[in-house]
């Protein structure tokens, strides 16, 4: 009678046990930059519904300026609750503002001309924004 040969050797075990782990080392990075990116459209998310706070007509006077969304609304709105008014003390962004574009038609040619005012806020996720005024037509 023959000897049965085991049924694996430590080499086939060995070699098991690494492609396995590769695969798993392989889809944890995919699953941790996933988890990154879906981390920075949330917080990019969350920026720009606090971003909305500070694109009224209202920023223009805050040229290189620093502002919490408080001192920007505070003229508009009445805020007594204090925990609001403490929020909206800690969210503040670097406000710039680039010269105005002005667009007018050809000479000679009728058409609207148009104001372009370029709002930038800068942090740690800057953001652009832009507001056009059409003045004739």
């Amino acid at each position: 009678m023959r000897n049965s040969r085991p049924a694996f050797t430590l080499v086939e075990i060995l070699i098991s046990v690494l492609i396995l782990s590769s695969s798993i080392v392989f889809t944890l990075k995919i699953y941790s930059d996933n988890k990154a990116h879906i981390v920075y459209i949330s917080e990019r998310n969350k920026l720009s519904l606090q971003d909305s706070l500070y694109v009224g007509s209202s920023v223009f006077k805050y040229h290189k300026d620093n502002k919490s969304a408080y001192d920007i609304i505070e003229a508009d709105f009445k805020i007594q609750e204090l925990e609001s008014r403490a929020l909206l003390k800690k969210s503040t962004r670097d406000i710039f503002i680039p010269e105005e574009i002005k667009i007018a038609p050809p000479p000679d040619t009728p058409g609207p001309t148009a104001t372009i005012n370029e709002v930038l806020l800068k942090g740690s996720h800057s953001s652009r924004y832009y507001h056009i005024k059409i003045d004739t037509f």
